[in-house]
């Protein structure tokens, strides 16, 4: 019975890191008209170029990621190539990072970028960072999760109130919390976070 038990767990482990030889699929004209309607559908203020905008280039730039991380694998496996020195980047806040940065050059005036960090209270699970697009203004749980990371390449999006998966906090109160804000002063040098 033991072995039957260790028999299923490794089938389960083992279709966890199963994906198609490859870097993921591009995003469809339907994926990206759907995530446009629910970026509009936010809030009345927000221009509907601008999320169509903003839209096409979180699929497009999540492309272009995967393509530039060299993503063949599933997040897990991925993760550990890059942090072996076998992959460039793909860590779940590299994804984060780039498409928030991506995003926030477009100077959209409706629409902000920020930041959530899931799990960083378990003892057990590793953290877990994302791009949260929100109307101009509005709080993060009112945004929009941007997660390229969780399906290896392919981006996943949902209101964060209904990401079943993570509860999101804003990043910079976790920071703040475990004492990993690093202030820099104009020279560039590292200075001690202020009480």
């Amino acid at each position: 019975m033991t072995r039957l038990i260790l028999l299923l767990a490794a089938l389960a482990l083992s279709a966890c890191t199963l994906r198609p030889a490859g870097p993921p699929p591009p995003g469809s004209e339907a994926d990206i008209a759907a995530l446009s309607r629910a970026i509009a559908a936010m809030d009345a203020s927000i221009d509907p170029s601008e999320a169509n905008r903003a839209a096409r280039i979180a699929y497009t730039h999540t492309y272009s990621l995967a393509l530039s991380y060299q993503i063949t694998d599933a997040p897990l496996v991925h993760n550990a190539k890059v942090n072996s020195g076998r992959k460039p980047r793909g860590l779940c806040w590299h994804w984060a990072q780039d498409m928030e940065t991506r995003l926030n050059a477009e100077g959209f005036e409706t629409l902000d970028m920020q930041r959530a960090i899931a799990n960083a209270d378990s003892a057990i699970l590793i953290d877990h960072s994302t791009a949260v697009i929100v109307a101009k203004g509005a709080p993060m749980t009112a945004g929009i999760v941007l997660d390229p990371w969780r399906k290896g390449g392919v981006l996943f999006w949902s209101p964060v109130a209904t990401d079943t998966r993570y509860k999101w906090q804003e990043r910079e109160a976790v920071l703040r919390k475990y004492g990993r804000i690093t202030y820099v002063n104009p020279d560039g040098t590292p200075t001690q976070q202020p009480q």
